[in-house]
């Protein structure tokens, strides 16, 4: 005769033995990350620092041209109003360099063998310019004109414009010397 053992007790086993282990904790409840704080606005760009020799160029191109009144160079990106232009007055025999602003303080122009304040005036129009008005021989221009890399044109309130010496500044120069 064969016994069968029921399965009561196997079970009560079971459950006496789950019985003795200890519950384990409730998680500690995590506390939520802090909101991140805003970020700053950003500071205006900083005038820069290092030797002006080493500025990167202002961006955009210089772009001859061949005008009734005379010769001119215009640099800027392609499709924006020009940062700064080289233009010959054959009547009045002088050079005007320009760029857009709206106060007369003088440019300080920088050049690889001189720096120099130059006077400037106010001429109105569809954007207001900042002209400075050179004499055909002013040795400035020469120096513009073959500066090593670039030459700077500088005004209080404004960002210094970067101008690389390419061929087209020697030209409107020369076209206009005639």
């Amino acid at each position: 005769m064969t016994r069968y053992l029921s399965p009561l007790p196997l079970a009560l086993l079971v459950l006496a033995s789950a019985a003795c282990v200890p519950r384990a904790a409730p998680p500690t409840p995590v506390a939520p990350a802090p909101t991140p704080a805003p970020a700053p606005a950003p500071l205006p760009a900083p005038m820069p620092v290092a030797d002006w020799q080493d500025w990167p160029w202002t961006p955009g191109a210089w772009r001859y041209t061949r005008a009734p009144a005379g010769p001119l160079a215009r640099y800027g990106v392609t499709g924006q109003a020009p940062a700064a232009e080289l233009r010959c007055d054959r009547a009045a025999r002088a050079l005007l360099l320009s760029r857009p602003g709206s106060s007369a303080m003088p440019f300080t122009i920088r050049t690889s063998a001189m720096s120099r304040s130059v006077a400037t005036q106010l001429a109105t129009g569809a954007i207001p310019q900042v002209v400075a008005r050179f004499a055909l021989d002013d040795r400035l221009l020469d120096a513009m004109a073959f500066t090593r890399g670039r030459f700077t044109i500088e005004q209080p309130g404004t960002p210094p414009l970067v101008l690389p010496p390419w061929a087209e500044v020697g030209r409107v120069i020369e076209d206009c010397r005639g």
